[in-house]
This record gives structure tokens, C-alpha cells and sequence, in this order.
């Protein structure tokens, strides 16, 4: 049973035009995966992407998800599921090629822009999927965002902290060019190196390291460089994302997909976004 219309909404909760923008490809994926028993399920697939958005911007664990959300067992069913089988990055591309569309652009680029971010694990997270990042002196994960000039993510890894980055530049550029077969152009910070050039060479991408003027001082925005800082700035609005919290580096990666998605359900609404006083 859908419960939205009986209880005050959330302001992370979905706005019914935010829900037909997706509605449709969760109906589609409900369909294929019947019960075995026939039984449709107790509660509504609204609620439980409700309960993912809410879980995911106020970084609530899972035992803390309002009584008058879906429990644990079942947004946690969904997640997995849709995790695993890659229906959290098809509702995220569906939606983000509606913004590119809307700016009238192609559905995917030729041109993105790479860059990383080394966030501490919390407690209890698997010590074999984290590391210490030696230059930024940070122990956990390591997120790496491949972005459009929109600031719209193309692709996302995540790794140990310890791995380098060009580790993970190299995933990121075959993430890239496996998903949207359109980009040509990657541009790079100092903190890539001829390695990454090199390896996208082998996947089509003419990777560009973008060097700081040597004259400047203090933090200057580099031109095409800050978008991908700026989507970094906008994902640690998603306190999920704040730490490693994930057991899985997978579930990491879905989780700014759905960070994401919030955020571009936005724009398409023209709703206004949550004031980052009240995050």
C-alpha cells in the first residue's frame, strides 16, 4: 500500500511530478521481477525511493529510517536489486539525458572532465576495500567522478584511498567510453599522469592534463577544471556521501547515483533545492 498521501511529506520525498519522470521505468522493472508467491508487495515503490532519498541526504542508518517510511528489509531489497542489476545508474542516465536534451545538447558528451575525492571510512567498513591516501594523508575510499560541462556525472568508481589516481583516472576512462561510446575529449588535474594519457589513447579519449599557472596563488578556479569541483560540492549535500559508510564500493557508487538523481529530478521539476543551512 502506497502511504504518500497519508502522512506529511519529507522534504526529500518525490513531488508527484518528480515521481512520473521515473514511475514508469520502476513499473517496467516491477514487471519483470514478479513474486514468486504473486504477492505485489506492501509498500508502494514511491515510498521506497522516498526512503533512499530521505536515507541518502540526511545519512540516517538504515535502523533510523522514520517509522513512517518503509523498514529497513524492504528499501534495503531495493537497493540491492537495483544496484546489482544497474537500474539506480539507467534511472540516472534516463533523467540526466532529459537535462543535456532540455540544454540542447546531444544525450552524451564529447568532452568530460576527471577528478578525485578521498573521504574517510566510517567504522565497521571492510578493511580490504580501503586504504590511506598518501598525498591527501586521508584513510577510506576513493571516489573518482567522470563529469560533463554540465555538471552531470558520466561515470563514477570507487576505490581504495590508497590507489592512485591513476588507477582510478584509467577506470573511469573505460567506464566512459563502455557507457556513451560519444566522448573524445577528457581533461585531467596534475594529479593524473602519462598513464591515463596514454590509456586513453587505447580507448579513443585524448586525455588533456590541465597544469595550474605556476604564477597564481591561493585557489584559482580552473576554467572547465571546477565543474567537477563544484559536483563535489553538491554531492556533499548527500551526508551518505560525506564517509565511506558502504560496505561495497558498489553501494558507494550507487549512492551517487541516487545523490544525483535527487538533484536532477530537481532541475527538471524547477524545484527549488534545500538550502545547504538546512543539509
Amino acid at each position: 500500500m502506497d502511504t504518500v498521501s497519508e502522512r506529511k511529506p519529507y522534504k526529500t520525498g518525490l513531488s508527484d511530478g518528480q515521481w512520473a519522470l521515473i514511475e514508469l521505468v520502476i513499473a517496467a522493472w516491477k514487471a519483470a521481477h514478479p513474486s514468486v508467491s504473486g504477492h505485489q508487495g506492501r509498500y508502494g515503490m514511491r515510498e521506497i525511493v522516498n526512503a533512499l532519498l530521505y536515507q541518502g541526504r540526511t545519512g540516517c542508518q538504515w535502523d533510523l529510517l522514520p517509522h513512517d517510511l518503509p523498514p529497513r528489509g524492504a528499501v534495503m531489497y531495493y537497493f540491492t536489486k537495483w544496484r546489482d542489476d544497474g537500474t539506480d545508474q539507467t534511472i540516472h542516465d534516463l533523467l540526466r539525458w532529459q537535462v543535456r536534451e532540455k540544454a540542447r545538447r546531444k544525450a552524451d558528451p564529447s568532452l568530460v572532465v576527471l577528478d578525485t575525492q578521498s573521504v574517510h571510512a566510517a567504522a565497521g567498513v571492510p578493511a580490504e576495500s580501503t586504504g590511506r591516501d598518501a598525498a591527501k594523508k586521508v584513510p577510506g575510499r576513493k571516489r573518482g567522478l567522470a563529469v560533463d560541462v554540465l555538471g552531470l556525472v558520466i561515470a563514477v568508481v570507487v576505490l581504495a584511498a590508497s590507489v592512485h589516481d591513476n588507477a582510478a583516472g584509467i577506470a573511469l576512462l573505460d567506464k566512459v567510453a563502455a557507457d556513451t561510446g560519444t566522448v573524445e575529449k577528457a581533461l585531467v588535474d596534475q594529479g593524473f599522469k602519462n598513464a591515463v594519457v596514454a590509456h586513453g589513447q587505447t580507448v579513443g579519449i585524448d586525455v588533456e592534463i590541465v597544469e595550474r599557472n605556476p604564477a597564481q596563488t591561493g585557489f584559482v578556479p580552473i576554467p572547465k577544471r571546477w565543474i567537477v569541483e563544484r559536483a563535489y560540492g553538491i554531492l556533499m549535500l548527500h551526508r551518505r556521501l560525506v564517509r565511506g559508510y558502504e560496505h561495497l564500493p558498489r553501494s558507494s557508487e550507487s549512492r551517487v547515483y541516487w545523490a544525483m538523481t535527487a538533484v536532477i529530478l530537481r532541475r527538471l521539476t524547477g524545484a527549488t533545492a534545500m538550502a545547504w543551512r538546512s543539509a
